[in-house]
């Protein structure tokens, strides 16, 4: 009997000890922060990544935008894992009806240009979301490996959706839209489909760090000579500054712009983005002439502290040129990023601008960008000087050549 007692009493503290080793594990692989947190990914209504959709984790594409989709939502504040990568720079297009080359040549200029990792969001229509991921796959692994994305269907108001979606453009109003979509970004680089970046996007992503405490946002005017602009001549509504400002390429402290109670001349208390859109646009609907633009102008008319006003040279236009050279930044350093308004990258109204456009979109990755995509690019400008923007034809290459010398060192070849 005092043998059977002893062999309990040596299970039980057999036991004790074993459940006090188990404990012990448990707490130092948490590293003793207490209860250990499972990363589950976040999915946002209406998005996809990329085509985990459809191919789930059979796929090894899958599971590798699995991970840089976790990482990158980490980072921009959406986890609670820890990550040692740098936070990406967040890109956000919105491409409908016949825009998906041009978003994917606008794509290829970022990517190609870019020094940190970036972060693309892309809003398109569905039928669009399977030639989106196609074509983005089948570039090669080693620029791949330089971006992650996510596609997203078209959202609005449903009490509204119509009649944002036909305002302006189809889906052009969409950006408008961003900081309540995309609750888990803090900032964001917005651009139109037609934009082109002729030096890294991380030297408009540094801006930024620019902003002041009430600045949440930052644009281009939409002109820089007040002769030949639209808006101080032909607007029947509010706009910012002299001449208005052009959404084509916008920066934006979505953190802020959500928080931000707005002045406006609807009410004397302020309201937030979201409450501020559909009043808007019921009162000025009649008014306006280029969209989700003109609201933005009236936004910023009534908040001009919250703007940052960046040169020309950030959003050159064939309005920059087409009349004569009246773009003094971008003389002086050469363009930074192109922008296409008008159709100008598909007819022949603005060859130079279409010459740069064919120049990125026929590039091939892995090649010499000096030899395969500059130096054909240089031989077309120069068939261009007929024209008032071909005259200019040195500014479309300054900050290009200089990008591509910079990465032409990193660049593999040959793949």
């Amino acid at each position: 009997m005092r043998r059977y007692f002893r062999a309990l009493m040596l299970c039980a503290v057999f036991a004790v000890l074993s459940g006090l080793f188990v404990y012990r594990k448990l707490f130092d692989s948490d590293g003793g922060n207490g209860a250990k947190r499972i990363f589950i990914p976040q999915r946002l209504p209406g998005g996809r990544r990329g085509a985990a959709d459809k191919t789930g984790p059979q796929s090894p594409h899958w599971y590798n935008r699995y991970i840089m989709r976790q990482r990158g939502q980490v980072e921009s504040g959406g986890g609670s894992i820890q990550s040692g990568l740098e936070p990406p720079m967040h890109l956000a297009v919105v491409a409908c009806g016949e825009r998906l080359e041009e978003t994917l040549t606008m794509i290829k200029s970022a990517v190609l240009l870019s020094i940190k990792r970036l972060c693309l969001h892309i809003f398109s229509e569905d039928q669009l979301h399977a030639s989106f991921t196609e074509a983005l796959e089948s570039w090669p692994g080693f620029v791949r490996s330089r971006f992650n994305y996510t596609v997203y269907s078209i959202s609005f108001p449903s009490e509204n959706a119509a009649e944002w979606k036909k305002l302006f453009k189809p889906c052009a109003s969409q950006r408008l839209f961003l900081p309540m979509i995309l609750k888990h970004i803090d900032s964001l680089v917005y651009v139109d489909s037609d934009i082109l970046f002729l030096q890294p996007v991380d030297r408009l992503w540094a801006l930024l760090s620019r902003f002041n405490s009430s600045q949440l946002a930052a644009m281009a005017p939409e002109h820089e000579e007040p002769r030949i602009a639209w808006y101080n001549r032909f607007a029947r509504h509010p706009f910012y500054g002299r001449t208005g400002i052009n959404s084509g390429v916008m920066l934006m402290n979505m953190t802020r712009m959500r928080n931000m109670f707005f002045k406006n001349d609807m009410t004397s208390a302020g309201l937030r983005w979201e409450e501020l859109l559909m009043p808007l646009l019921q009162k000025y609907k009649l008014n306006i002439t280029w969209g989700d633009q003109d609201l933005l102008n009236i936004i910023f008319h009534h908040n001009p502290e919250s703007l940052l006003e960046f040169p020309c040279q950030w959003n050159y236009r064939p309005d920059h040129c087409i009349y004569g050279s009246n773009c003094a930044s971008a003389e002086e350093e050469g363009i930074y990023i192109l922008h296409g308004n008008r159709g100008v990258y598909h007819d022949h109204k603005q060859p130079a601008f279409r010459a740069v456009y064919e120049a990125i979109r026929k590039y091939t990755f892995g090649a010499d960008p000096l030899t395969s995509l500059l130096a054909p690019l240089e031989e077309e400008l120069l068939k261009t000087t007929h024209t008032y923007c071909g005259k200019s034809h040195v500014l479309f290459t300054k900050r290009l050549a200089h990008s591509l010398e910079s990465i032409n060192r990193k660049v593999p070849h040959g793949r």
